[in-house]
């Protein structure tokens, strides 16, 4: 097992690495701190162990060979992957460090975490990079779990029905609100619950749910509303209802966050429903590394107006 591997320096696929990218001696050893002398030395090493010529010089360039083309992109994916799970255990320094968070969320989480997140990096975490993938799901289990991504945000998932390995800590609440258009026709200063039936509905499912958290509760007592429009993001729907008679339900904080630019006003909805919950999701075994930890403390006291750890 591992024949190849056995005979193999692993940092030689440095020196592979970097002179596949730079195709010049001189800057692939200036990027791995090796002389030129000693670089090629380095270089022979790979060509004996791996029994291929693998770069060819050709005029002042040196040109990889079929068989190096088939082992660029394992290469650097394995080492990307290994500097990024070895820079998760190595010793946290927020103020120079450049690691980059990974976080899964829709276009409405994304709105409530990241223009307080990076207010607050830009102070204590200058040179920290983060990365927002669209989240597929309410909780991105599998990624979680592989480290691909680091935090997820969502909602309305129950504590104890999460598989092991995931923690849960609830990071922002807010009340809903229904939004229509300023001067709608049949609306005036307050909405009932009569005339919030009669109305047709914008509804937000991200995950192409059948239908949203509103209709759950107006089917709970023997309700039902008229959905007109499904969407999977909500930031467009406050645009919609400002050239529409649509109507929508919507978390309270988004609401008055494109309030001014969607010509939109705010009701409180007229029937009882729970205030919503956005939740922040880890998983177990990355929160005992000094980076996870650091940024998972950042994000829990970003509400709670704590300055800057």
């Amino acid at each position: 097992m591992h024949s190849v591997l056995s005979r193999l320096d692993l940092n030689l696929l440095r020196i592979f690495d970097a002179l596949y990218r730079h195709a010049t001696v001189a800057a692939a050893a200036q990027e791995v701190s090796l002389s030129a002398s000693a670089f090629s030395h380095a270089l022979a090493r790979l060509r004996e162990a791996l029994g291929d010529e693998l770069f060819i010089r050709q005029g002042n360039r040196m040109r990889p060979t079929q068989r190096a083309e088939q082992l660029a992109s394992v290469v650097a994916l394995s080492l990307a992957t290994l500097s990024d799970e070895l820079e998760q255990w190595a010793p946290f320094e927020p103020l120079t460090s450049e690691r980059v968070f990974t976080f899964a969320a829709t276009d409405y989480t994304a709105l409530q975490l990241l223009p307080g997140l990076l207010a607050r990096l830009q102070h204590c975490a200058p040179r920290l990079r983060l990365k927002v993938v669209h989240a597929e799901r309410k909780i991105c289990i599998e990624d979680l779990a592989c480290g691909r991504i680091d935090f997820a945000l969502g909602y309305g998932e129950e504590r104890d029905s999460l598989p092991p390995g995931i923690d849960c800590e609830d990071w922002s609440s807010g009340e809903y609100v229904v939004i229509a258009r300023r001067g709608h026709p049949r609306i005036g200063n307050s909405l009932d619950l009569a005339t919030y039936l009669a109305e047709r509905h914008v509804v937000v499912t991200p995950w192409g749910e059948s239908c949203g958290v509103v209709d759950l509760v107006l089917q709970s007592m023997g309700l039902q509303r008229d959905v007109a429009l499904q969407i999977p993001a909500v930031l467009v729907g406050p645009f919609i209802i400002g050239g529409s008679d649509l109507i929508m339900t919507l978390a309270g904080h988004a609401a008055r966050q494109l309030a001014p630019a969607a010509d939109i006003v705010q009701f409180a909805p007229p029937f009882p429903i729970k205030p919503y919950v956005l939740r922040l999701y880890s998983h177990r075994k990355y929160a005992r590394s000094d980076a996870h930890a650091w940024m998972a403390g950042q994000l829990l006291t970003l509400f709670a107006g704590l300055p800057p750890a």
